[in-house]
């Protein structure tokens, strides 16, 4: 699941893109709204190798400007 804040929404970012794209990543899906989204995994032996996609998709959804995104 992901939330985003309408201030980041406003920005470009995108939770169901988000989320549809790291869950790929591992044979899943999702989507949702850009304030909310769900998404399942097929593989979970590639849960680590999506999660690292999602900085990078977020500064794609920022214009490519990072933040500096930290988990």
């Amino acid at each position: 699941m992901a939330k985003a804040s309408q201030d980041v929404v406003e920005r470009g970012v995108h939770a169901g893109n988000l989320l549809r794209e790291v869950a790929q990543a591992c044979g899943g899906g999702g989507g949702g709204k850009p304030e909310f989204a769900r998404a399942g995994i097929n593989d979970p032996s590639k849960l680590r190798q999506a999660l690292e996609i999602a900085p990078q998709v977020l500064a794609r959804q920022l214009g490519g400007v990072s933040q500096g995104c930290k988990g």
